[in-house]
């Protein structure tokens, strides 16, 4: 169970870090808890969908993760760590301490990264089953005005283009990892914030553009030491 609880109402740049156990030690948990009023879209196994939910936990497990709950383990953890309502929870072997944030015209991201196991989206089938490393990248992004279901969707893919272009762009020929994962939260629309939800989150749209900015950074700040350790490493193993 995490150690300890967390109010909400916190940005996303304040989420909080707390621990859970498995297989005898202690991982991290990054918790943000934005509260009621928010609607998500995600991947994630936990709260995936579109919907209004009030919290995303990112927890961390050990690399070859072999429990067959993930979705009850999840909740459990919330519970552990107070958490009320419907949310999104995520998994990852990588490092959530090492957890990279970028802002962009009012728009943030976060990001965890792991790419000891990544390739191409449209590799051809094979067979067999790589040994466990760590991988996934989760990206969690937050932005400060509604947007339509047809435009959180659009966020989504903007997202992960991102990302792409950050992996691309640091040498790591691959789209991603076979797990990752990605969340984008808005407000619910309301006369406070304007009730006109934004239509569009693509690449070239306001909103859009700064999403992708955002998570190009995070994305680039998260793997751009793990690939600089790799290229250190297969040089030292030259003969």
């Amino acid at each position: 169970m995490p150690s300890r609880t967390l109010l909400t109402g916190a940005s996303l740049a304040d989420a909080a870090l707390l621990t859970h156990t498995e297989q005898g030690r202690a991982w991290p948990v990054l918790v943000w808890a934005p509260g009621p009023g928010v609607r998500m879209v995600s991947s994630a196994v936990l709260g995936g969908g579109i919907g209004e939910r009030a919290w995303v936990l990112n927890a961390q497990v050990p690399p070859g993760y072999t429990r067959l709950d993930p979705v009850a383990h999840l909740r459990d953890l919330a519970v552990g760590a107070g958490l009320e309502g419907a949310g999104v929870g995520l998994m990852t072997a990588a490092s959530v301490t090492d957890r990279c944030h970028a802002v962009d015209g009012g728009v943030r991201a976060v990001v965890t990264a792991g790419i000891g196991v990544r390739g191409w989206a449209a590799a051809p089938e094979v067979g067999g089953v790589p040994a466990p490393r760590p991988g996934t990248i989760n990206i969690i992004v937050s932005l400060p005005v509604p947007l339509t279901d047809a435009a959180l969707v659009n966020a989504v893919a903007t997202a992960t283009e991102a990302k792409v272009q950050a992996l691309v762009e640091l040498g790591a020929d691959a789209s991603g990892t076979p797990t990752d994962a990605v969340c984008v939260a808005a407000p619910v629309a309301t006369a406070g914030n304007g009730t006109d939800a934004e239509p569009f989150a693509g690449p070239r749209s306001l909103w859009g553009g700064r999403l992708a900015r955002a998570v190009h950074t995070a994305t680039r700040a998260a793997c751009a030491g793990l690939i600089a350790a790799e290229n250190a490493d297969r040089t030292r193993r030259r003969p």
